[in-house]
């Protein structure tokens, strides 16, 4: 058996039969665009759908609200925070910044207090923070059974 038998039946011919170069990477690359395509053209369009309001909007609130962010305001105008503690001071701005306000403004109660001091809604609930941190401070600290 001479060598140039062994070499050329083991190894595979690089051309096709008919001497054109094998297609296999241009085939891969068409079966993939044609699957690209058939994904793209079975995709079922994505309705807009907006969620319904949970309670009608108060008369004179814009239809289109921004998204409630939450604010920084440290100081509120006539809401008297210098009889609680540094950390109830602290607690109580907290929750006037983050907590939403419910009139519709879709403001921090602390933003609608400053913006619309006229506002009955805010104003309560402000007073309302206020007295539960002083009342928080009223109980004194609370102990566990565990050391």
């Amino acid at each position: 058996m001479s060598s140039e038998e062994s070499n050329s039946s083991s190894a595979p011919p690089a051309n096709a039969p008919d001497g054109k170069p094998r297609g296999s990477a241009g085939m891969v690359a068409l079966s993939l665009i044609l699957l690209a395509l058939l994904v793209w053209a079975m995709a079922p369009g994505r309705p807009k759908f907006t969620p319904a309001p949970l309670r009608p909007p108060p008369p004179g609130c814009p239809l289109n609200a921004p998204d409630f962010v939450p604010s920084d305001i440290t100081e509120i105008p006539a809401l008297d925070l210098s009889s609680l503690s540094k950390g109830q001071r602290n607690h109580a701005l907290y929750r006037l910044n983050m907590e939403p306000c419910p009139c519709g403004c879709n403001a921090s109660i602390a933003i609608c207090r400053t913006s619309h001091p006229a506002c009955p809604v805010c104003e309560d609930l402000a007073r309302k923070i206020v007295s539960d941190e002083k009342g928080d401070m009223s109980q004194g600290p609370q102990t566990t059974g565990r050391n």
